[in-house]
């Protein structure tokens, strides 16, 4: 990593044409990758990415570049070409760096990187015989282990150095189930920022016979109706759908330009009294958690919704500026090449004071979503369309056949406001996130919600 004087001579250098704010961003990162199919190692990649990320602000005008040259001649040169765009009248200089502490959200016991490759391959063997021997119809398995360590160095011309220190591990589990020509697919892919213990205490009974058990079960699904329904949204990935329809709504990247249909309505009811709606990056060892952002601004406990009232955004340092707000600690990039912008970490729906059990017993008739899969949102008007992984009918106040082909259709904040029961039971689920600062690392989670009616898509008539 650079020492404090070469960055000090950088974020003057970047502030020479008359910035008002500038900011370094350092990465050296490490990376291992495996992939297994068949009961074979297929792929094996370990990798090092290392660069810089130099940005300047004037007014609400930023500027971001990036160097894989770590020489002070190359440092300077970049942040030369960045202070090149803009042009004011006072030159400032960086204030003095001095060095900050933070509490550590993400403790590490014992670092992939001292860890055989041997042990990485057992796990995803035993991943992989779990899942295969679930069922004779499981045609194929493939695992994949991801592990990584993200060492990082953040200073600003406000006097900010921080460095820090990421690890997180995730394994992938995909099973695949034929009868004749019918092919169905199960996925669970189960992440934390954690080291290898994260693997040594990992449920492989579960996660990889989960698994094969949804692939196997859509094998004997019905075709779903479509209509409007009740539909119950189970917990952990059941989150999926606030996360998109909701959450990057509450981001600054889109409230601060009005392409929200959030903005402006801070105070204001935007969902059912019972919806309380969270991103907390402190939560330890999850899978979306931080020490820090990358701004260099602690990871906090966001409350965006509370009791159906609009509380708050998630804003990082450019979009505070235009916002005339404060950073909330969500500024987050996928590596060097991007510049930061406002990301979710753990986003979630507060739990409530039903059971599962409950809030079935109350849907005479109506859809249970177990897993959901992939969608589509648009931030700007709140409209979705997701995929269900997993359904069943609900009839009676009783779970019926397993559903295929379901598609939940509607829009999200119409979506917040239809909550009518929510679960006592929350968990969360790993996922990665794409926006304009690249992909990153989320945990999405709730509660089972019932939703009183959304559109469901289906290749069968009501």
């Amino acid at each position: 990593m650079l020492s404090q004087s070469v960055v000090q001579d950088v974020l003057n250098e970047a502030l020479s044409t008359g910035g008002d704010f500038s900011e370094i961003f350092v990465e050296d990162r490490y990376s291992n990758s495996i992939y297994l199919q068949s009961g074979r190692i297929e792929k094996s990649i370990s990798g090092r990415d290392y660069g810089v990320g130099i940005r300047v602000f004037k007014g609400l005008q930023s500027v971001y570049a990036y160097t894989t040259d770590f020489s002070k001649d190359g440092l300077l040169k970049a942040a030369r070409n960045a202070a090149q765009a803009i042009k004011g009248d006072v030159h400032i200089l960086a204030n003095p760096l001095e060095k900050a502490t933070y509490p550590i959200v993400n403790p590490i016991i014992q670092y992939p990187s001292e860890v055989e490759k041997s042990r990485k391959v057992d796990v995803m063997k035993k991943a992989y015989e779990i899942a295969k021997n679930y069922h004779s119809s499981i045609s194929q398995v493939t695992v994949r282990y991801l592990d990584e360590e993200q060492n990082v160095l953040i200073a600003n011309s406000e006097g900010k150095f921080v460095r820090d220190k990421r690890v997180r591990g995730r394994l992938a589990i995909q099973s695949i189930a034929a009868r004749g020509n019918q092919m169905e697919s199960g996925f669970y892919g189960p992440g934390a920022s954690q080291g290898f213990e994260f693997y040594e205490n990992l449920n492989l009974d579960h996660y990889a016979g989960e698994a094969s058990r949804i692939a196997v079960t859509m094998l004997d699904a019905a075709p779903c109706p479509s209509g409007k329904f009740p539909v119950i949204i189970d917990n952990e990935f059941g989150g999926v759908i606030f996360h998109e329809a909701c959450g990057h709504g509450l981001e600054a990247a889109a409230v601060a330009k009005d392409n929200s249909v959030f903005a402006n309505r801070i105070g204001e009811k935007v969902a059912s009294d019972i919806v309380t709606y969270i991103d907390d990056g402190t939560l330890a060892n999850e899978w979306g958690s931080i020490n820090i952002d990358d701004e260099g601004e602690l990871a906090r406990k966001n409350v965006l919704i509370e009791n159906g009232i609009l509380k708050g955004y998630l804003i990082d340092k450019f979009n505070a500026r235009r916002m005339g707000m404060e950073s909330t600690g969500s500024g987050r990039r996928e590596s060097f090449r991007f510049a930061p912008t406002s990301r979710m970490t753990n986003t979630f729906i507060a739990p409530g004071k039903s059971t599962p059990d409950e809030i079935i017993a109350n849907t005479e008739h109506g859809i249970y979503a177990k897993y959901m899969g992939g969608g589509q949102v648009s931030p700007a008007t709140g409209d979705y369309n997701f995929a269900i992984m997993e359904a069943y009918e609900v009839k009676n106040g009783k779970l019926g056949k397993a559903l295929k082909g379901a598609t939940l259709i509607g829009n999200g904040p119409k979506t917040l406001q239809l909550v009518d029961m929510v679960g006592n039971e929350l968990a969360h689920g790993a996922g990665m996130c794409g926006a304009s600062s690249g992909s990153i690392p989320v945990n999405v989670g709730q509660p089972m919600v019932r939703v009183s009616e959304i559109t469901v898509g289906g290749s069968k008539g009501e």
